[in-house]
């Protein structure tokens, strides 16, 4: 009851000295305003890098250098790694290659075979994968070219010379889907292993008894010269980079592109900080002042709450309680502070912004951060006040009457 009572009695003095106690509320806003627009931009700027790293699936891709020889045992045990997205074996490149050829074209097309399988990240989105022999996802160059879309049919050939004469085949091929231009700028063709394994079979003589091309058998052993592989996340980049260094495979990724981001961020983030907690310091400092003169200002006042029966610990709760309104209000202002710079930031570069994307923005989470952080400083703060409070007398009350 007597909490409830010095709390009451804390608020309708703060309002009653509205003019101070807006003063207060400004020098908050002030300072926290600045801070807020701060970090508004650097995590808009740092954000906004970050998430076109992790959305472009080129920052994850990790491609061998040269040829080796990989065999399925290998790649199915990097395959079940948890760092590992996505991999796929590749085919010898002077194999993966074949002509396609449309009605709706005058042309024959030298295409560029690039094996896929289910949760390809160049085709992510698309719905659909290139299973069996017979169906492609055609590169947006490719298509354009042959004049096609999903679900047309466009004929394929390879040659080969074999036993001494020339031999052509031809393989009817479904288009299930174009794939999107930044998936593969090249004149190309997202297929299934087994289509491009049977490629590499014809050229290398051996039969294809699902296609009815003959040849010698093929052996039982294949090897791969390098694969597709994707990390699940650009923060697992340098580490598999590290893992397949190990073991004498030379790669290349984008790691030093993600450090360089991840670096600034860092920067930024230790600068930010500084700032941050010099300003929330400096406030503090100067907030508990103003309440120590407060509490000085008006020792009569709480010498008589002492004398009427308040104990020492319900009249600390009188700065306290004013610092948390001084806090609220002023995080309110900043908040206002905030918003119109954000909106006058993001309105003179949104010309040179993609659409949806800002420069300077916060999260909701973020101004629950700045709330806690500010209540906290501030009933910190107030502490010094609460401290002096709790030295007065009820003797000093008893003078004045």
């Amino acid at each position: 009851m007597r909490l409830f009572k010095i709390i009451r009695l804390a608020s309708r003095d703060y309002f009653h000295e509205w003019q101070m106690s807006g003063c207060f509320a400004l020098a908050l806003a002030a300072v926290l305003g600045p801070m807020l627009v701060l970090f508004g931009l650097k995590f808009g700027i740092i954000g906004g890098m970050l998430e076109q790293l992790i959305e472009d699936p080129a920052n994850r891709e990790i491609r061998p250098v040269g040829s080796g020889h990989h065999d399925i045992a290998w790649l199915d045990a990097l395959r079940k790694r948890p760092d590992v997205a996505f991999l796929v074996p590749r085919t010898r490149s002077i194999a993966a290659t074949l002509q396609l050829r449309s009605d709706k074209a005058g042309r024959i097309l030298d295409a560029e075979m690039i094996p896929s399988d289910h949760n390809d990240p160049l085709l992510h989105g698309l719905g659909v994968t290139p299973e069996g022999l017979r169906r492609i996802v055609l590169s947006h160059s490719a298509a354009q070219k042959l004049k096609v879309q999903a679900g047309d049919i466009i004929d394929g050939s390879l040659a080969r010379r074999y036993q001494g004469r020339r031999e052509r085949v031809h393989l009817p091929l479904e288009v299930v889907a174009v794939a999107p231009e930044s998936a593969f700028a090249r004149d190309g063709a997202f297929v299934d292993l087994v289509l491009l394994e049977a490629l590499e079979d014809f050229r290398d003589g051996h039969a294809v008894p699902a296609l009815g091309w003959k040849g010698v058998p093929p052996p039982e052993q294949r090897s791969y010269p390098g694969f597709r592989l994707y990390a699940r996340s650009i923060y697992d980049v340098a580490p598999l980079k590290a893992l397949l260094a190990e073991q004498g495979i030379d790669v290349r990724t984008r790691a030093a592109d993600i450090e360089l981001v991840m670096k600034m961020d860092r920067n930024l983030s230790a600068i930010y900080w500084a700032i941050a907690i010099i300003g929330l310091v400096g406030f503090s400092l100067s907030l508990g002042a103003s309440l120590w003169a407060n509490v000085d200002r008006k020792r009569r006042e709480l010498s008589v709450l002492r004398l009427v029966g308040f104990r020492t610990g319900d009249i600390v709760w009188f700065p306290v309680v004013q610092a948390f309104y001084t806090a609220v209000f002023g995080w309110g202002l900043a908040i206002v502070i905030y918003r119109g710079a954000a909106w006058a930031i993001n309105d003179m570069l949104s010309d040179q912004l993609a659409d949806g994307q800002q420069v300077c923005v916060l999260l909701p989470e973020h101004y629950a951060w700045a709330l806690g952080l500010t209540v906290t400083a501030a009933v910190l703060a107030a502490a010094l006040a609460g401290l002096r409070s709790a030295r007065i007398e009820p003797s000093e009350g008893l003078r004045e009457l």
